[in-house]
This record gives structure tokens, sequence and C-alpha cells, in this order.
């Protein structure tokens, strides 16, 4: 088990019912790859306070009670495609993959002691640059269905 989630990728298999997302869509997903998806939580779009636990991107369980989730270190990955997120064709995916983790939390941190938009983006620019991940996970995707 390699722990890891900030996934970015390209989509490379849909399945049959997918319908947000087709093949060569760059995509990510952070750290919550699946929920029950009918306590009050899930249907507030609060998964990750899951009654019967959200599954986590790594050494989570998915939802069988039995199989490890793998983390975002594996050469693929299949995701339900509520739990995945587009990404624009003009954010560099290095400097993607930080904002899916704790990286959106200090941007907003950073503008809270900044108090501008700009010099916060200024400065959480240059911390991606800096610390932003150069791994392309490939992402083969599935809806939940299948």
């Amino acid at each position: 088990m390699v722990p890891g989630h900030e996934i970015v990728g390209i989509v490379t298999k849909v399945g049959a019912n997918v319908s947000r997302y087709k093949l060569g869509d760059r995509v990510g997903v952070g750290c919550l790859v699946n929920s029950c998806r009918k306590c009050n939580p899930c249907i507030n779009g609060l998964e990750q306070y899951c009654i019967e636990r959200p599954t986590m991107t790594y050494n989570g369980i998915e939802r069988d009670g039995q199989t490890r989730t793998q983390g975002g270190y594996s050469n693929k990955i299949v995701v339900d495609e509520n739990y995945v997120l587009r990404i624009p064709d003009n954010l560099p995916m290095d400097r993607a993959a930080p904002l899916l983790c704790a990286g959106i939390t200090m941007f907003l941190l950073s503008f809270m002691e900044s108090g501008s938009w700009k010099e916060s983006w200024r400065s959480w620019s240059r911390w991606i640059r800096s610390h932003g991940s150069q791994d392309r996970t490939c992402i083969r995707h599935r809806s939940q269905r299948d």
C-alpha cells in the first residue's frame, strides 16, 4: 500500500452508464472515491460525513466491505463519476493536483491573510510551481452501476 491522493490524469475507459465524462477528458480525484449516497449527509453533499463511512482514496475499504483502496500512485484507478472533477484545459495538471488536497485550504488562508484574491493567487501560484506534483496518474473510469 502506497498512500496518495491528489490524483490527476486522463480518462482511459468509461462504463456504459457514465454520462459526465468521456475518453480523453482531463480529470482529478480527491480524497474520497465513494459513499453510501443515501444517508442525510450524503444527500446534502457532505459525503465526508457519511454515516456508513466514506470510502477514502487510499487505505480505505470499498463498499464491498473487503477491498482496500490503493491510492493514487498506482498506474490506474477506477472511480465513480460522482467523485471525479474535471480539470480545465488551461490549468496544468501538475498545478491542479495540489488543489485536490489541502491546497485549496492554503489558497483560502492566503486570501484571508492578504485580503486580496490577486495577491493570494500570486502567492499560491508560486507555491504550486515549487511544490506541485509531476505525476500524471492514468484514470480508468466507470460508474458504480457497472
